[in-house]
């Protein structure tokens, strides 16, 4: 049998209590079929972001598991964080890796999210490409306003309904957005100044909505127990805008405030392609070629093998 193989990278909207994130994370450790690459948690963001690769079989079992657990540890009307959300599972999104398509993809994310629905009772807004509707292609759309605006436009705005599920959120655990999408760089970029209104002036910069990057979205933050800000970004597409070309141009905004880059950070998984781009540009590295780093080399000459 072909094995089928998709990328998921579910965001739960807990980032501070390690024994929740523990909890939220087990059913992608024990669950044969589902492979967690990855979790990270952000205390500012008070949000984790998994990173799994599986067949969705298996995927979906142990997606709806840990949705349990979200349901019952996380209440959206207490929930305080840096980043936009709407529910305790916030955000839900597949990516074919391996003999899927990302028509099989979206077909995925419908089937799933009819399920999520009926057995969580949570609603459910399709993005990406597996949006219903044009708008709702867009993640900021879905998620304006945050849960605060959500759960009171969703009574009376028809334009703000769940694709499914009822006109109502779910008491505690919000509404989770689900779709289908290409790989996704999660980069943020770290500023040595407490002063939030730079960052956010500088993500206006680089973010498609405000003029700046095609397919890169980005908010400013304030990361306060570090006494640092942040531009967080997510790169729907690094092929387009390569991590150096926004970094680069974040570094120029910065010196207009006077204010040094003191870091950056990968949230996750990263496609090798997209950390090889930046390396061949700050090596200056006359042609380059990705088939020149060994493990990728030996990784495709044995798949060569096994064809």
């Amino acid at each position: 049998m072909v094995r089928r193989l998709v990328e998921c990278v579910p965001n739960f909207s807990e980032g501070r209590r390690p024994e929740i994130i523990e909890a939220l994370v087990a059913p992608f450790k024990k669950r044969k079929g589902v492979y967690l690459f990855d979790y990270r948690a952000d205390e500012d963001h008070n949000r984790l972001v998994v990173s799994l690769v599986g067949e969705p079989e298996p995927m979906e079992d142990a997606l709806l598991e840990a949705a349990r657990v979200a349901m019952e540890n996380i209440d959206m009307e207490h929930h305080q964080g840096g980043h936009p959300r709407i529910g305790a599972v916030d955000v839900i999104p597949f990516t074919p890796l391996k003999n899927m398509s990302m028509e099989e993809c979206v077909l995925l994310a419908h089937t799933f999210g009819e399920r999520y629905w009926q057995e969580t009772g949570i609603p459910v807004y399709f993005y990406e490409e597996a949006a219903l509707r044009p708008e709702r292609k867009r993640l900021e759309v879905i998620r304006k306003g945050q849960y605060e605006t959500l759960k009171v436009e969703v009574l009376s705005n028809p334009e703000r309904l769940p694709d499914k599920g009822s006109a109502a959120l779910h008491p505690t655990a919000g509404a989770t957005v689900i779709g289908a999408r290409t790989f996704l760089v999660a980069f943020n970029v770290n500023l040595g100044t407490t002063d939030v209104a730079i960052a956010k002036e500088i993500a206006k910069a680089v973010r498609a909505s405000s003029g700046g990057f095609c397919h890169v979205k980005g908010i400013g933050l304030a990361l306060e127990d570090r006494g640092l800000v942040q531009v967080s970004m997510n790169l729907v597409d690094h092929r387009k805008n390569a991590l150096y070309r926004v970094l680069e141009t974040i570094r120029m905004e910065a010196r207009r405030w006077g204010v040094p880059v003191v870091e950056t950070e990968l949230y996750g998984m990263v496609p090798t392609e997209a950390l090889l781009d930046s390396a061949a540009y700050y090596l200056q590295a006359n042609g380059f070629d990705p088939r020149q780093a060994i493990e990728l080399r030996l990784l495709e000459m044995m798949e060569e093998e096994q064809a």
